[in-house]
């Protein structure tokens, strides 16, 4: 009985081979289709082969992507001034003709009035590019725009006001750079 148990399992065994489905060849003298655990193995492989080969290439792309941008970054960090200065440049040119007319000239009125000039031309420049003067006198103290460096008794009905400005604020694009610095009454 034993015997025959084994015959049956070994020809169910061999009736499986034969019906596989996935290959479709015809088995050989064992019962198994010709090439198939081989030719699987190297299909698996070769795809693979194929995934590491574009995740290798994505990686590096990836990478050149990361190290360009960070160049670009670089270099746009690196020159992010050079416009403004380029507008400075004429400022500076200015300052250098007031410099030898200073060494030349006794008149102090056209030195006055040519120091203005190049003033306002810088101070133009500056606001042309969006910086504004924070100069809050007289105005009521607000600790998220203004920092007081010291409280004084002031005239009657100033308490809590700005009764002087030690050093002017700036902002930039309506974004505080500096806060001013300022005197409140008590």
């Amino acid at each position: 009985m034993e015997k025959d148990r084994k015959e049956v399992i070994e020809q169910e065994e061999v009736s499986v081979n034969i019906t596989e489905p996935e290959t479709g060849k015809e088995p050989d003298e064992n019962g198994v289709p010709e090439n198939s655990e081989g030719d699987r193995e190297k299909e698996l492989t070769e795809k693979l082969a194929e995934v590491q080969d574009r995740y290798l290439r994505l990686s590096a792309e990836f990478d050149n992507y990361r190290k360009r941008t960070l160049k670009e970054r670089y270099e746009l960090v690196k020159t992010a001034g050079e416009d403004i200065l380029k507008d400075l440049l004429p400022v500076i040119d200015d300052f250098d003709r007031a410099m030898e007319v200073m060494s030349s000239s006794d008149s102090i009125e056209a030195i006055l009035e040519g120091t203005k000039l190049i003033y306002s031309k810088f101070k133009s420049i500056l606001e042309n590019r969006g910086l504004v003067a924070i100069n809050p006198f007289g105005e009521d103290f607000d600790p998220d725009i203004h920092e007081a460096i010291a409280k004084i008794k002031g005239p009657d009905g100033q308490e809590g006001k700005i009764i002087d400005v030690t050093q002017k604020g700036y902002s930039l694009n309506e974004k505080i750079i500096r806060h001013p610095k300022v005197v409140v009454g008590e």
